[in-house]
């Protein structure tokens, strides 16, 4: 069965709406946990705009919640988690102005920065992930950086099958990327703008170990509930 992981970011963007304390996400993370999630997804951003410091240290805390943090390649956050220690990292691209992740890490761009932070968590016994575009270059580079999962950005294939447009090719660099990390011996994860259609396509795929969800789950249960949510994920995933 492959493993959900809730990202409860955009609850923390809910709560900044107003800027007060409602709703929490230390709350959605305990009953996304209780619901049958296997991790908690967040994404700490350098400008902080949806999930805080306050945040973090009130999830960390909790050691009965996997936690899964999201970050940037710079010294900042390498001080952050190497103080609150989650159980996983995954290192995302990060530009300021964008409304989200917009694709993988460039791999090219900063390799040995990325070696030797990754070098760093996996001393310090953090399982590490690079969240990188379904092409087989990237794979290499990634298991050669010392990586010990990836997680394939799901944002094209997703809006393809939304708007009804063929994802036939997409699909293909998905299978043939999951086959070559497979073949290095790394996890395979996906995640961004998936919905319940695009989990039950790509959950047929072999050799995906988990899948990262986050804004449909917390926009879907303004209309259905948080647990009826997460239930009908977890249901699509066995």
């Amino acid at each position: 069965m492959i493993r959900l992981g809730v990202n409860i970011d955009h609850v923390a963007t809910l709560r900044n709406a107003r800027k007060e304390t409602h709703p929490n996400p230390l709350q959605a993370a305990n009953l996304a946990i209780k619901y049958g999630a296997n991790s908690i997804t967040i994404h700490l951003r350098e400008d902080r705009r949806h999930i805080n410091d306050k945040d973090l240290i009130n999830i960390s805390r909790n050691k009965k919640i996997p936690l899964n943090l999201e970050i940037a390649c710079t010294n900042e956050m390498l001080k952050i988690a190497l103080k609150y220690k989650p159980n996983f990292i995954c290192i995302v691209p990060e530009k300021r102005k964008e409304i989200t992740t917009e694709g993988g890490l460039n791999l090219n761009k900063n390799k040995q920065k990325l070696k030797n932070y990754l070098n760093i968590l996996n001393k310090n016994k953090i399982r590490t992930s690079l969240f990188i575009n379904s092409n087989l270059s990237d794979i290499k580079i990634a298991k050669s950086l010392g990586t010990k999962c990836i997680e394939i950005h799901t944002g094209k294939i997703s809006n393809k099958i939304k708007k009804g447009i063929n994802y036939g090719s997409e699909l293909i660099k998905i299978k043939k990327s999951i086959k070559l990390a497979k073949l290095l011996d790394l996890e395979v994860h996906a995640g961004h703008g998936m919905d319940f259609k695009t989990a039950k396509i790509l959950s047929k795929l072999d050799n995906i170990d988990e899948f990262n969800i986050g804004h449909f789950i917390v926009g879907e249960s303004i209309f259905w509930g948080f647990k009826n949510t997460i239930t009908k994920f977890k249901n699509i995933l066995k």
